[in-house]
């Protein structure tokens, strides 16, 4: 049995607070493609779940390594992101999920394979979405801000579509 620092794993590269203590976003953990390390994913769920976080959100497109989370004693759920035709319908369904999951105060981490423009896009669409960020020029801000990420066209058209559902 790990003793000492070792035990509480490793933050996830590219770890962030969205909602201070409830949300947060980091790159899938152990990496993607040739940067992934097997060792380092095991360490950074460790992390996950010594800080308490109830549940794991990943919205990768290929199912990769999520059993990894069970074998660690982590719950999580599988939302892939999906191509642009059928965007609308995923935010809607997705953003009354995490309201549902949040309002019962879960503690949720988001990712997808990378810190993606379109993750970050989600992100600023579900503040707009929720009401929590109304303005989503504003909205857009707030999570350039705390990614340290420009939103690009991608995320911006995500942001879009997460109005034009609030209405």
């Amino acid at each position: 049995m790990a003793k000492g620092k070792w035990a509480q794993g490793i933050e996830p590269r590219h770890f962030h607070w969205i909602i201070q203590d409830q949300l947060a976003v980091c790159e899938r953990p152990g990496g993607f493609g040739s940067n992934h390390r097997k060792v380092r994913r095991q360490e950074e769920i460790i992390w996950i779940r010594e800080q308490g976080f109830d549940r794991v959100v990943s919205l990768s497109s290929a199912p990769h390594n999520l059993h990894n989370y069970d074998e660690l004693g982590v719950a999580w759920s599988h939302w892939p992101f999906p191509s642009h035709e059928d965007l609308g319908r995923y935010l809607d369904t997705s953003y009354s999920q995490l309201q549902q999951l949040l309002q019962a105060r879960q503690k949720l981490i988001l990712h997808q394979d990378e810190l993606s423009v379109r993750l970050c896009g989600f992100l600023a669409g579900y503040l707009v979405w929720s009401g929590m960020v109304p303005e989503p020029p504003k909205a857009i801000s707030v999570v350039e801000h705390l990614t340290g990420r420009q939103m690009g066209a991608d995320g911006r058209e995500i942001v879009g579509e997460s109005i034009r559902l609030h209405q």
